[in-house]
């Protein structure tokens, strides 16, 4: 089975365009969504709009829960007062930019999805099984993850929220992947990156790279009146805030 799996789109309707085109191509049996469709980008409602007319089962991020709810946090880690400041007024926009029906269906979206697929019992979240906006890196002791995993109930773990892709296997043969950001990434360079796995009796991931307009994206970004900040993050692929 074929299951693609994409992240943190952060209103970059820019890079969802090209992914869902790229995955289109791929053929997947299943297509997921880890969250976080908002926040930061110049487009929230668009891209509410198209994973819903898409159908994409989706799980609800930090960033969707915050603006559907209508909070001014977002549950986001900021490093320094000054990221924090941006935070304020990355879900302030948003939340003006964001339509009541978006709203309402970001409220309605699940906190994790499971499938059973042969012998691995899947979970999908945002953050961890734990909250939504849990940072799960791929140096977490082997010691947190497994009474976590086995608290859950499942053997393969799919998140987001880092914004960093990785696909770790334990000795104890249990598989956490991280499908990275498509819009707002941390990967070193601006290109969109989803996850394709590949389950049968193993569990093969590979992480496609999509390239896309990113410069528009970033444009659109400053013409909305965001901080800058957010539209050079697009541009380098790397976040320092």
């Amino acid at each position: 089975m074929r299951i693609a799996v994409f992240s943190d789109v952060h209103g970059n309707k820019h890079a969802l365009d090209a992914v869902l085109a790229d995955i289109q191509n791929q053929k997947p049996d299943l297509v997921v969504c880890l969250g976080d469709l908002v926040g930061y980008g110049a487009f929230p409602d668009e891209v509410v709009q198209t994973v819903k007319a898409v159908g994409i089962p989706t799980v609800m991020g930090n960033y969707d829960d915050g603006i559907a709810n209508r909070r001014l946090v977002c549950g986001c880690d900021y490093k320094d007062e000054r990221a924090a400041e941006l935070g304020v007024k990355s879900i302030s926009w948003t939340l003006e930019n964001t339509g009541e029906e978006s709203k309402d269906f970001m409220m309605s979206l699940p906190e994790r999805i499971i499938k059973n697929i042969g012998d691995y019992k899947i979970m999908f979240v945002h953050g961890s099984p734990r909250k939504l906006n849990e940072y799960l890196f791929e140096d977490v002791p082997v010691e947190e993850i497994t009474p976590m995993m086995q608290e859950a109930g499942v053997n393969v773990l799919i998140c987001g929220h880092t914004h960093l892709p990785y696909h770790r296997v334990l000795e104890s043969g249990i598989h956490i992947i991280n499908a990275g950001s498509i819009g707002k990434p941390k990967h070193g360079d601006p290109q969109a990156v989803y996850a394709l796995l590949e389950i049968d009796k193993d569990i093969d991931v590979i992480f496609i790279k999509v390239p896309y307009d990113y410069e528009a994206a970033a444009g659109a970004v400053e013409k909305a009146g965001l901080p800058v900040e957010f539209a050079n993050i697009i541009r380098a692929g790397e976040d320092d805030q």
